[in-house]
């Protein structure tokens, strides 16, 4: 094969080493109704043997945004793909789907072949933790795009839901009580702020933070947290009236979009355990309260409303399944979020 375009700085070579790498972790993703496999034009799902009365199909893309700039520093590059994973399918679960495959989109400036592997990795881990299949993706190397050693990712995923049963939040009532499950940190939103925050201080990802137990840099690129199989485990037993998955804009932007218009919620602050990577930031920036729960998910990654009658149970689902859960609050006829002291 010609040289010419290795000279351009596009190495083919590289890209199919890194494709020979990858194969074993995708193979941990494999589902029954997966046709063909890797190196294929176009990624198959066979949805035959599916017995839904009206299925409906249900997508959702995204990235992992800046917290990819501390992979760069880490020189750490196994847990972003989890988060990639993570951002798209807590999205799809949100609306009552089940995941079925993803596809993930990775653009880099020199394609390493070693770390596209790290990156697929944990892509791979994120799609066994959500259960669906990674059918296809794409590097594309485009020098001259990207600084050496950085890169982009974007995912997309599918799922599907019986049409009576994916969740819109019309059902909603006010009394019903809102279910937060714990996140695992600052999952994947608010690192612009984040970043500057540590710029401003001129604090090192390195550092070993007490309070934390850990480096800075090892507490912030902790992986967001996949809810699927434990709200498929909640679903299946009982109704689940609405679902936000808290993303950026925390929760004043996030939990109005699970609920009617005419409704709103009230947040008892409190309640439940805030990770110690959130004070830690907030100190450090003194930031107000507002900021905080305008921003992040303050340690609530998912939160589910049930009606009253269904509380109890719902939590003892979830913990079964190995998530912290608690009432975080509840509906109320006034519009927006308020967020107060328990």
């Amino acid at each position: 094969m010609s040289d010419r375009y290795k000279e351009a700085g596009v190495d083919v070579h590289a890209g199919y080493k890194a494709v020979d790498l990858m194969k074993k972790h995708i193979k941990t993703t494999n589902r029954e109704e997966v046709i063909g496999g890797v190196g294929a034009f176009a990624g198959l799902f066979d949805l035959s043997e599916f017995h839904y009365k009206q299925p409906v199909l249900v997508s959702g893309t995204d990235g992992v945004g800046t917290k990819l700039k501390l992979a760069f520093s880490m020189n750490k590059h196994d847990t972003v793909g989890i988060d990639l994973v993570a951002m798209c399918v807590n999205d799809i679960v949100a609306q009552g789907a089940d995941p079925l495959f993803f596809l993930d989109y990775i653009a880099c400036g020199k394609n390493d072949p070693e770390q596209i592997e790290q990156i697929v990795k944990g892509i791979s881990t994120g799609c066994v933790d959500s259960g669906c299949a990674l059918i296809g993706g794409e590097t594309a190397e485009m020098p001259g795009m990207y600084q050496q050693g950085e890169y982009d990712l974007a995912g997309f995923v599918v799922g599907i839901a019986e049409k009576n049963k994916i969740i819109t939040g019309e059902h909603i009532q006010s009394g019903d009580k809102i279910i937060g499950i714990s996140s695992s940190g600052v999952h994947a939103n608010g690192f612009s702020l984040v970043r500057k925050i540590i710029a401003d201080q001129a604090l090192n990802y390195h550092d070993f933070i007490e309070s934390l137990g850990m480096t800075l840099g090892e507490a912030l690129l902790t992986p967001t947290r996949i809810y699927a199989k434990a709200v498929k485990q909640l679903k299946d037993i009982m109704e689940l009236r609405g679902i936000s998955h808290i993303t950026g804009g925390g929760f004043y932007e996030n939990i109005p979009r699970a609920l009617p218009d005419h409704l709103g919620a009230t947040i008892y602050q409190g309640s439940w355990t805030v990770p110690k990577i959130f004070p830690f930031l907030q100190e450090q920036a003194n930031l107000t309260m507002e900021d905080m729960f305008g921003v992040f998910n303050m340690g609530v990654g998912m939160a589910i409303v049930v009606a009253e009658e269904n509380v109890q149970k719902a939590i003892s689902i979830l913990q079964d399944c190995g998530e912290q859960a608690t009432i975080i609050g509840e509906v109320t006829e006034q519009p927006g979020v308020n967020v107060i002291d328990d």
